[in-house]
């Protein structure tokens, strides 16, 4: 199974319009276009019965401390930990492609409705649902894909891992609210084959190249 994409190339830098966050030279940072980037797979196993696609970045810091203060960097030697942007399930067995801004458009404060999807299928929510769970103006439920937004002042460059997983079955035995720990755990057993580009991103001016 393959995975190609017109939005991402692999390995190299995002651009920005796939983004939650862009550079800003006065505060740092500031909203971007949020679209979800364009996705195609091909070679897909025989007894395919549906996809599914995840977003994650595992490079966030596991203690939160630094993140974003002025004065301090989030260090290269903490320890990383996963954090999901995009969580879909039950794309039917037919689907080969999905079109950069389909699924996200914008940037949606209390974030974008759900579970419910196009073509049928499901959306589990990110974890953008437990960043601004203590922020009035933006907490919710972050259903679908929300782009990258790493610590403005973190000292390395994230990846974002895209993972299109072919499966055995129609629909995943889990609730549409489900978190991608949540969607992986289901899955097990059930993956004929995976794919994966991988983009990076930056909001620290130090790294940008």
């Amino acid at each position: 199974m393959k995975l190609i994409s017109n939005s991402l190339a692999n390995g190299q830098p995002i651009p920005g319009e796939f983004a939650f966050c862009i550079r800003d030279p006065e505060h740092h940072v500031c909203l971007g276009q949020n679209l979800n980037p364009h996705l195609a797979w091909h070679d897909v196993p025989a007894g395919t019965r549906s996809f599914a696609i995840i977003c994650h970045d595992p490079d966030v810091p596991s203690k939160g401390d630094d993140v974003n203060q002025e004065g301090r960097t989030v260090p290269a030697s903490l320890a990383r930990v996963d954090f999901f942007h995009w969580v879909l399930f039950d794309l039917p067995a037919t689907l080969g492609e999905i079109a950069a801004g389909s699924f996200s458009s914008e940037v949606t404060p209390r974030g974008k409705a759900g579970p419910h999807a196009l073509f049928g299928a499901r959306q589990g929510i990110n974890d953008y649902s437990g960043w601004f769970a203590n922020d009035n103006d933006m907490r919710g439920d972050y259903f679908g894909y929300d782009g990258p937004c790493p610590p403005w002042n973190d000292e390395i460059v994230h990846r974002y891992v895209f993972t299109v997983f072919a499966l055995d079955l129609e629909r995943l035995d889990c609730a549409g609210r489900s978190t991608g720990h949540e969607v992986r755990a289901a899955m097990r057993g059930h993956i004929l084959a995976e794919a994966s580009l991988v983009g990076t991103y930056t909001l620290n001016p130090s790294l940008a190249g």
